[in-house]
């Protein structure tokens, strides 16, 4: 009987097939020729993981003059060729492009005629399982979703991010399940298995506490700005430390307590809560409020913060026991 190990993938050399030998103790990967679509922030970290992990990122596709830069510097061994060339080369194609764009893409691969059968093929959106990927499942390929909970800058460092993050992982069995783990687990990164129907739903709940962290506390400096600069303008700020330093001066009185914050509330969850919404103060909300609306319309959102603040203190209420003033505070418009 021909073992797994002794199959070959569409090079000629041990290929996808050693995945599929004991799905449970989720087996070491044979080394894979990779291809990238495309050489964005996700899919470089996505190539240079992998190459760390002994895989080789034989093309990549980089149509944009930042993308073929970015290819140069983090994949500079790969070829850039376009996507039939990326495509036929691969036997783990990573399909890194934005959710809205996946479904073109997966028509336009199908479309090259250059995809072998067996050759795995991942894509990184959050929002997608397995199933826009069935116009190449039906070619013969192998569709995974794997989806790193991370955010990217461009740079090595995303390299690193990878290995700190969770993976949301969906396959459409149990064989292909094993071989998105494994990959995850080398990359340096934990796999969660997602269900198909539950992608949406997993993608909206890191949006909201990761896209919208950066508006609270882009609303947050701008309002802490307002008040260190005074009724003086920046001639204020500059008096406003004993040694006179104001670069980024809003930015590091919170870094200190958002960073205590974050940490505290994945330890202790909606324990970690304190402040005037978690002592029922009232009367010190109703105070917020009245002093974000007076936030000058010049500043960068200001004229929102303030409604954005009721609506965040309401939810933060629901958390505790509110009394019936605070709510009071909060509902009216």
């Amino acid at each position: 009987m021909t073992s797994p190990s002794d199959e070959l993938g569409p090079s000629g050399r041990p290929g996808a097939a050693p995945y599929l030998s004991g799905v449970s103790n989720l087996p070491a990967p044979a080394r894979l020729t990779v291809g990238i679509i495309s050489a964005g922030r996700v899919g470089t970290a996505f190539g240079a993981a992998l190459e760390q992990a002994g895989h080789v990122v034989g093309a990549v596709l980089a149509r944009s003059e930042t993308s073929r830069r970015r290819a140069a510097e983090r994949l500079p061994e790969s070829e850039i060729l376009d996507l039939a060339g990326v495509v036929a080369r691969a036997e783990l194609l990573i399909l890194a492009v934005p959710d809205a764009a996946l479904a073109d893409v997966v028509a336009d691969v199908a479309r090259s005629g250059a995809l072998r059968p067996n050759t795995l093929v991942a894509h990184t959106a959050g929002a997608t399982g397995v199933s826009v990927l069935a116009p190449l499942a039906e070619l013969g390929a192998l569709p995974l979703a794997i989806h790193p909970a991370m955010t990217f800058v461009g740079a090595e460092e995303d390299t690193t991010r990878l290995r700190q993050a969770c993976f949301g992982v969906t396959a459409a069995d149990e064989v292909g399940y094993a071989i998105a783990q494994s990959l995850v687990l080398e990359m340096g990164g934990e796999p969660v298995r997602i269900a198909e129907a539950d992608r949406v739903l997993y993608h909206a709940a890191l949006a909201h506490g990761a896209n919208h962290l950066v508006t609270l506390i882009t609303d947050a400096v701008a309002a802490l700005n307002a008040a260190i600069e005074g009724h003086d303008g920046q001639a204020a700020r500059a008096t406003a430390t004993v040694d006179g330093s104001a670069t980024m001066l809003a930015e590091r009185i919170l870094g200190p307590l958002v960073t205590a914050s974050l940490r505290n509330v994945l330890e202790l969850g909606p324990r970690a809560l304190t402040g005037p919404v978690a002592r029922g103060d009232a009367a010190a909300v109703a105070d917020h409020l009245a002093a974000l609306r007076t936030l000058p319309a010049d500043r960068a959102g200001a004229t929102g913060i303030a409604e954005a603040y009721r609506v965040m203190a309401r939810r933060t209420a629901g958390h505790t026991d509110a009394s019936a003033d605070l709510l009071a505070v909060l509902e009216a418009s």
